[in-house]
């Protein structure tokens, strides 16, 4: 998906402390003489550079090395024997290939040690090191072109192991199982997830989007009512209800397509793109109501917002989310609240980005719920991302006060570098949850 790019307008309210603002934000020098469309503020997708290796997750500490990072020649340490590189550990010379995957491993070894990887075959692979009676996976390697050499680095103990090789548009093939001698436990590990294990949660969250749709658009019709009557208080109040609604569902952004940026996009950062007809939505309603728009010229604006919604509330039952999308999802909305709500980038007047933090956290909340029969077996550290989660909640209530939020530029600097702080802690917690529900090919 798009990640949201720099060409927003800065925001009206809110002005970032500067040891908050990147340095992306930097305004480019001059102004274009074709300004870009607005933009749809999405969750970023966790992009991995082409051919990089993937750790199985982070949370149970399995690393995978980029080839080379050893110091050793995959040469060197041909016949399967440990060979110790400059880095101290011992190295064996694996090949990866649907004729001989795993050749090379005969004298297995418990302790940390590194598997250069082979690709003798004519296509990139796969390579994932697991146990071949549980399935649990050990190590992973992605991208392994043909002809190349690469490192994944594990810690093993006793036990049965074997390498799965899968080349592109070939059946997996597993090589032979090795026993590690000795007593010593198992290191650490995780169970891979399949597409069929993702149909039910994702399932169960669509049916939680569609009950959040309905809402919603009572929400907006309601906005709609207060300024067609020329109530500007009330619609403050209600644009505030409706807008945190939409907030919630941000796994679902990406299966909204063109209606999330109707819905909530954001106007390019140049002079004048606030009035570009284009810009609609939520915040388009919020920048009148909060410069001191008359009803009359938000009429138009709150109308197109009420269909864009029910457009899209009555199109949800034909829309299919993508499972193996899900694990993602918890990641990329607190990212982005780190990225465009954090640093006021989106605040269009209302000073209400911290409430949208809020009911982002709690779009989390609602991801994690659903995965956590899968998550819970396959995190140990279930408890510190629950813990790092009620942290961030209690930091960002505390700027809460009734119905009313505190803007960012009116945050204590202590206040704001907690709120900081604890984001920052909540996104380290939730990076394994990607990688531990990044499915997996099984044949």
């Amino acid at each position: 998906m798009p990640a949201e790019s720099d060409s927003e307008p800065a925001p009206a309210a809110a002005e970032p402390d500067p040891e908050q603002v990147a340095e992306a934000d930097a305004e480019p020098g001059g102004i274009t003489a074709d300004p870009p469309p607005p933009l749809s503020r999405r969750p970023r997708t966790l992009v991995l550079a082409a051919g990089a290796v993937v750790a199985v997750a982070a949370v149970v500490t399995v690393a995978v090395l980029a080839g080379g990072g050893h110091g050793t020649d995959a040469a060197d340490a041909k016949g399967g024997t440990p060979t110790p590189a400059a880095d101290g550990l011992p190295h064996t010379a694996v090949d990866v290939s649907t004729g001989s995957c795993g050749k090379g491993w005969t004298r297995p070894r418990a302790g940390t040690q590194v598997f250069d990887l082979h690709n003798s075959g004519g296509s990139a692979s796969e390579v994932y090191l697991a146990d071949p009676k549980s399935g649990k996976l050990y190590g992973e390697l992605e991208g392994l072109a043909p002809g190349t050499t690469r490192s994944m680095l594990v810690d093993l103990g006793s036990g049965t192991y074997a390498f799965k090789c899968l080349q592109e548009d070939t059946d997996a093939v597993t090589g032979p199982s090795v026993t590690v001698p000795g007593t010593t436990s198992q290191g650490p590990a995780t169970l891979p997830v399949t597409q069929h294990d993702m149909i039910p949660p994702t399932l169960g969250y669509q049916q939680w989007i569609g009950a959040r749709m309905s809402e919603l658009a009572r929400g907006t019709a309601v906005l709609k009512a207060d300024i067609d009557r020329g109530d500007l208080t009330a619609a403050k109040r209600d644009w505030l209800s409706a807008h945190l609604v939409y907030e919630r569902m941000g796994a679902a952004y990406g299966t909204f397509g063109d209606a999330d940026g109707a819905i909530n996009g954001t106007a390019a950062r140049t002079p004048g793109a606030v009035d570009d007809p284009s810009f609609t939505g939520f915040h388009r309603v919020e920048y009148g109501l909060w410069h001191g728009a008359a009803a009359s010229s938000l009429k138009a604006p709150a109308a197109k917002l009420d269909s864009d919604v029910r457009a899209l509330r009555d199109s949800w039952s034909q829309a299919r989310m993508d499972p193996a999308d899900m694990g993602l999802r918890a990641h990329e909305i607190m990212e982005n609240t780190e990225q465009f709500e954090l640093t006021g980038r989106t605040d269009y007047g209302s000073g209400t980005n911290l409430a949208t933090a809020r009911a982002n956290l709690d779009g989390t909340r609602e991801i994690l719920t659903r995965l956590r029969s899968l998550l819970a077996p396959r995190d140990p550290a279930l408890p510190q991302l629950d813990a790092a989660l009620d942290r961030l909640q209690h930091a960002l209530d505390a700027a809460g006060h009734g119905g009313s939020w505190t803007p960012l530029d009116r945050l204590g600097r202590a206040q704001r570098e907690q709120i900081n702080a604890d984001t920052g802690a909540l996104l380290e917690q939730l990076a394994p949850v990607a990688a531990i529900f990044d499915v997996r090919r099984t044949a």
